[in-house]
């Protein structure tokens, strides 16, 4: 099965309701990141923990990210966050403004979605999607 092939058997029902989901990213300068995340992106810092911070909680709308220090970490290869937004062009132009690096251009893709992929300070990077 590849990735854009779903099993055509039925999850296993074990009565138990799933809500939201976060997404954890490590960086290494948790307020060089806030500033990314608020000054490009919009994101909302709602929760910080320890002293020096080591921890935050950024939302905007239904979206949340939890930031975690790590002053060693190395970003990977892959997307470690999916965003759907109801505008990526208007989106996509503002991280061009703002100089953001985008690792994927901007475009209909043939699963259904308008998309682009950026990376954010660290070099995490992030899909950003709307559906055609």
């Amino acid at each position: 099965m590849t990735d854009t092939q779903t099993s055509t058997h039925a999850a296993p029902d074990h009565g138990v309701r799933f809500g939201r989901m976060a997404p954890g990213i490590v960086v290494r300068d948790i307020e060089r990141s806030l500033a990314f995340y608020r000054d490009v992106l919009g994101f909302t810092k709602t929760f910080q923990n320890g002293d020096p911070i080591g921890f935050m909680i950024l939302k905007r709308d239904a979206a949340e990210l939890h930031l975690n220090l790590q002053r060693d970490a190395v970003a990977g290869l892959h997307n470690v966050a999916h965003l759907m937004v109801d505008d990526v062009d208007a989106l996509h132009a503002r991280c061009q403004a703002s100089g953001v690096r985008i690792i994927k251009g901007l475009r209909d893709k043939d699963f259904g979605l308008r998309a682009f992929v950026i990376a954010d300070p660290d070099g995490n990077r992030i899909d950003v999607g709307q559906p055609l």
